[in-house]
């Protein structure tokens, strides 16, 4: 799992590099990039002839009072507006739609990742940096995919095109206009190391923002509660306050960056007129070429300047990029296997064989053996922290032993698909979430084939019966953000409809009654059997009336498993 504090800047080398990891999302559209690139490169074409254009009329039409000429020329001119207009518009629409298939790939190959991750990391990682990474770093990058990479792209060839001209039309003059040149970058390049590393610093202090917001927010029942409201008002301001620091320091050195190289190339500008003037009057260089040369000259200016500039914004970008990228690089705990065994219904059961498992240097589970027979009833019962939820965990994989194996049906459950293990073994939270949707939306989640009848019967199997009864709106009703519209009760008896209706062959609930009165626990333990009466359910808990209708109860002690014989279960629930 990767650290949630903030990481040291990366050498520069290294954060350039990072746009080579774009390589596999640009790859599948280089065919399409190469048209808008051909475009561009027309379009600039366009855009280099207007200067030289002017001479022409220059020289050659007003100079010569040649009207023919001077038509010709007008009319060259319009036309080399019109088309480049046109070539900006198609390279512009190609390349964002391009850019937005780029990042789309990249948004989905991101979402898959995180959701092979395991709930160690989300329990780790601050989820205001989280969010800061895939909302805030995830736009600068599609801002950049959009803007300006295209905007790079052309003014490069915009500035080679310039330069070429003013070499050709004059050598001399080229190398007294650009005397300032590599003073100007190397100004930029010192104040854009320093950007790279503020952009950093800014990016974390809002996150450190973010999370606080959301801790804050989640937990206003909590500062209601003690009158904290003060307290948080000063953390927030502390935290606000480092961010709009982070924030300045950043936008001063930007500034900079942008300022003072472009005063430095404006400055060249007077030592251009100076020696073209020089040179006209020694009759070495006509009007026009001199008023082409300046043309071009004025025009290079905004290529470098923007070029200047959009490298400030690339700094920017490559800090959003090695943020993103250091998600993809956090290993998933668990993975599929290279040739998976098919695994269907379970018919033999699951067997733990010497089963151990540590989180960071606690151990959890020893050497456990256990073997739960398919179609019991199973209780697994123990103190708060000795290893029940990993135990669940574990038989769903997101978790896997550190030794030892699991089998189902004789199988390592390392072999098998996570797809097909997770069809067949299901596990509903002792603290389940549900989506901001209707009742009847959050039972079928992920299943849009199942039918309002069986939605209907597995939310009565999970004792939501009474409760739709009273509602107006029955299965249609919201229920709220994360649920917080119904109780904890119902939010635990949705989640148990949710995992009735997907009908798994085993069924592993971690204290799915904690919420219940002992008349609605009764009938979700009835409900239980009836709903699923082949298949194997594994049950977390504290409560007699789930336990004592168990036909195997499991009790973990010290990282292993001491099964009880049914007529001891009183003795293992005191």
């Amino acid at each position: 799992m990767i650290a949630s504090l903030p990481m040291p800047p990366a050498p520069p080398v290294a954060e350039w590099r990072t746009y080579r990891r774009l390589a596999p999302y640009v790859r599948p559209y280089l065919r399409s990039l190469l048209v808008v690139l051909v475009v561009s490169l027309l379009s600039t074409a366009f855009g280099l002839a207007q200067p030289y254009l002017s001479k022409l009329m220059i020289d050659d039409a007003l100079l010569q009072r040649n009207m023919t000429a001077l038509v010709a020329v007008s009319g060259a001119m319009i036309a080399v507006t019109l088309g480049g207009f046109v070539l900006n518009i198609f390279a512009s629409y190609r390349y964002v739609a391009l850019s937005a298939a780029m990042l789309y790939d990249m948004r989905v190959a991101l979402l898959r990742h995180l959701q092979s991750l395991s709930p160690r990391f989300y329990g780790g990682f601050r989820l205001g940096d989280l969010m800061s990474r895939i909302n805030s770093d995830v736009s600068d990058v599609q801002r950049a995919a959009g803007d300006t990479l295209l905007s790079v792209l052309s003014n490069v060839l915009f500035l080679i095109g310039c330069v070429g001209m003013m070499l050709w039309l004059n050598w001399r003059l080229f190398l007294v206009g650009t005397l300032l040149v590599p003073a100007a970058v190397a100004v930029f390049l010192h104040l854009q190391r320093r950007v790279t590393g503020l952009t950093r610093d800014m990016r974390e202090r809002g996150a450190d923002l973010g999370s606080l917001l959301l801790d804050t927010v989640m937990g206003m029942r909590v500062v209601a509660a003690l009158g904290a409201e003060e307290h948080e008002v000063a953390r927030f301001e502390s935290r606000n306050n480092a961010f709009v620091r982070a924030m300045l320091r950043m936008q001063v050195a930007s500034f900079l960056a942008g300022a003072l190289p472009g005063t430095l190339l404006t400055a060249s500008t007077s030592a251009v007129t100076l020696y073209g003037g020089w040179e006209i009057i020694q009759g070495q260089m006509s009007i026009g070429s001199l008023v082409a040369f300046m043309a071009y000259h004025m025009r290079v200016f905004g290529p470098i300047q923007a070029l200047l500039g959009l490298s400030s914004g690339l700094a920017s970008t490559r800090v959003s990029l090695a943020r993103i990228f250091e998600l993809f690089d956090t290993p998933a705990d668990v993975a599929d296997p290279e040739r998976p065994h098919p695994l269907g219904p379970v018919r033999s059961g699951i067997r733990f064989e010497n089963v151990s498992f540590r989180h960071d240097r606690e151990a959890v589970l020893v050497g456990m053996d256990l073997e739960i027979p398919a179609g019991c009833f199973c209780a697994i019962l123990g103190e708060s922290g000795a290893g029940k939820s990993t135990m669940a965990d574990l038989m769903v994989r997101f978790l896997d032993p550190q030794q030892g194996c699991i089998l189902v049906d004789g199988q390592d459950l390392r072999d098998v698909r996570l797809e097909e293990l997770r069809r067949e073994v299901l596990l509903v939270d002792q603290s389940p979430y549900l989506f901001n949707d209707t009742i009847a939306a959050n039972i079928a989640f992920a299943m849009a084939g199942a039918s309002r009848l069986r939605i209907e019967a597995s939310a009565v199997a999970a004792g939501l019966g009474a409760l739709l009864e009273r509602l107006p709106k029955g299965l249609d009703t919201p229920v709220g953000e994360r649920g917080l519209a119904l109780s904890a009760g119902e939010r635990q008896r949705i989640a148990l409809a949710r995992a009735l209706l997907r009908n798994p062959s085993v069924l592993i609930l971690d204290e799915p009654t904690a919420a219940l009165d002992a008349m609605t626990e009764q009938r979700v333990a009835e409900g239980l059997r009836q709903a699923l009466p082949l298949a194997t359910i594994i049950v977390i808990t504290h409560k007699p009336a789930l336990a004592r209708q168990a036909d195997l109860v499991v009790r973990v002690e010290q990282g292993r498993a001491q099964v009880s014989p049914m007529r001891a279960v009183g003795h293992a629930l005191a």
